[in-house]
C-alpha cells in the first residue's frame, strides 16, 4: 500500500464564486452539525465539493485525490469524515469541517467503490486490478486484511477475478460479487481473522444492491438474463436466480452504460429494476419476485431511485438520451414529467426527508435542485464535471 501525505488547499465558498483559489491555511472548524452536509464528486478534477443542502450552498473544495472517473462515498458514524473511492485505487478520508485531506492510500491499481462496516470501525475497497477487497482500520487507514479474489478459469487456471457490488450488512459483514467468477462472496468482520465465505452466482455479476433492511443481496448479471439474490438471514440456501429469462426472444440493444443497481428503488412492495439495454424500467413483486410490469422510459435507464416516502421514482438514462430525468408515480407507474437538468446527467440525490433532490449535469458543470412536490427547479450550483452526489444521512443507512 502506498501512503500519501499532500497539503490540500481549501477554496471557500466566496472564493469559489469569484473563480480563484485560496492557498491559506483552512480556517477555523465551524461550531456545527454535519447532519446536512454532503459531497459532491467533480470527476474531471480530482476534486470534491463540500455542500449544505439546507442552504443550498457551495462551502468549499478539497483538492488532490485522483482519478475520479468512477468515484463514490460512505461516511463515518459520526458524519464528519468521507471516504472517497477513486477509480486509480486511492481511498482518501477528507474531514468535511476543516475541508482538508487527513488521509490517503493508494491501494491497488484500480478501484470500484466500497463499504464501511456496520459498527464504523472498517473501511472495504473493491478492486477491479488486480481484483478482490482491501479492508482498512477506518480510523488510521491502516490495513487490516486483504482478500484475493482467486477463482479458476476456463483454462483451469488460478486467477483473480474483479471485485463488485461490495456493501455493508448486518451482523458486521461484507459482500461482494465476483465477475468472471461468477460468485458472491461475504466477510464476517466479527470473526479473527475474519472468515470468507462463497457462493455461486449467475453469469457475469455486474453490480448489486442490498434491500433497506439489509435481508436480501442481489446482483444485475451482464452474462445473463435475471438477477442473482441471496437470503442474508439464510445464506446456506445459496443464491437463487430472480427475474429469469426477463428478455428471452427479444432483439438486445447495445449497453452504452451499465445500471446502477445501488440507487434501486424500493417502493410499496415492489422493486422497480432498470432493464439492462434495454427502454424499460421492470417491476418485481418483492414476495415472490415475479415481473409484474415494465415501464417503458425514453432510453436505457441508469439510475432507478425511489424517493425517501416511496411516492416517485427517479430515473436517469445512458448516452445518447442522457440530458433528461424521467419521474414516475409508483402508485400509478406512469411517467409524469420528463425534467431537463443538463448534459449529461450523472447522479441524482435525495435530501434525507425527500422534499428535494440535487442533480448532477456533467456537461453543463452544474447540479440542479428540483422540488420533490412541484417537480420545478429551485437551485443550480456551478461545480466542474460534477457526477456523484452523496449526503451524510448514508452514515446510517445500510448498503449505501
Amino acid at each position: 500500500m502506498k501512503r500519501l501525505f499532500a497539503p490540500i488547499a481549501l477554496t471557500i465558498a466566496a472564493t469559489l464564486t469569484a473563480g480563484c483559489q485560496s492557498l491559506s491555511a483552512p480556517e477555523p472548524v465551524e461550531l456545527r452539525g454535519t447532519g446536512d452536509l454532503g459531497l459532491i464528486i467533480e470527476r474531471a478534477t480530482g476534486s470534491v465539493l463540500v455542500v449544505d443542502h439546507s442552504e443550498h450552498e457551495i462551502l468549499g473544495r478539497v483538492e488532490g485525490l485522483g482519478d475520479l472517473s468512477h468515484a463514490s462515498v460512505v461516511y463515518s458514524r459520526d458524519a464528519r469524515y468521507g471516504y472517497v473511492f477513486g477509480r486509480d485505487g486511492g481511498l482518501t478520508k477528507v474531514d468535511l469541517l476543516t475541508r482538508t485531506v487527513t488521509d490517503r492510500v493508494i491501494q491497488s491499481g484500480n478501484s470500484i467503490g466500497g463499504a464501511i462496516s456496520q459498527d464504523g470501525r472498517y473501511v472495504a475497497v473493491s478492486n477491479y486490478e488486480p481484483g478482490g477487497v482491501n479492508i482498512f482500520d477506518s480510523e488510521t487507514l491502516d490495513t487490516v486484511v486483504e482478500i484475493p479474489a482467486f477463482y479458476t478459469n476456463a483454462q483451469g487456471e488460478q486467477d483473480q477475478s474483479k471485485t463488485v457490488g461490495l456493501v455493508d450488512a448486518p451482523g458486521n459483514q461484507f459482500v461482494f460479487s465476483l465477475f468472471e467468477a461468477g460468485e458472491i462472496w461475504t466477510v464476517d468482520m466479527h470473526s479473527n481473522p475474519p472468515g470468507v465465505t462463497r457462493h455461486e452466482a449467475g453469469k457475469e455479476p455486474y453490480d448489486a444492491l442490498i434491500t433497506p433492511d439489509g435481508r436480501f443481496y442481489i446482483a444485475g448479471l451482464f452474462g445473463e438474463d435475471g438477477l442473482s439474490m441471496m437470503d442474508l438471514w439464510e445464506p446456506e440456501q445459496g443464491a437463487q436466480t430472480i427475474l429469469p429469462d426477463y428478455g428471452k426472444g427479444e432483439q438486445r440493444l447495445p449497453v452504452y452504460k451499465m445500471p446502477h443497481l445501488e440507487g434501486w428503488a424500493i417502493a410499496d412492495g415492489y422493486a422497480f429494476v432498470p432493464a439492462v439495454g434495454r427502454h424499460e424500467v421492470l417491476v418485481a413483486d418483492m414476495e415472490d419476485w415475479g415481473m409484474v410490469q415494465r415501464i417503458p422510459v425514453q432510453g436505457q435507464p441508469v439510475f432507478v431511485m425511489a424517493s425517501p416516502d416511496n411516492r416517485q421514482i427517479w430515473v436517469s438514462f445512458a448516452h445518447p438520451k442522457n440530458d433528461v430525468v424521467q419521474v414516475i408515480d409508483s402508485r400509478t407507474r406512469e411517467i409524469i414529467r420528463t425534467l431537463e437538468p443538463g448534459k449529461s446527467v450523472l447522479h441524482m440525490e435525495f435530501t434525507p426527508r425527500g422534499e428535494e433532490v440535487w442533480v448532477s449535469s456533467r456537461d453543463s458543470d452544474r447540479v440542479t435542485v428540483y422540488n420533490t412536490r412541484t417537480l420545478e427547479e429551485v437551485a443550480t450550483l456551478q461545480a466542474q464535471k460534477p457526477s456523484g452526489i452523496f449526503f451524510t444521512n448514508r452514515a446510517h443507512q445500510l448498503g449505501l
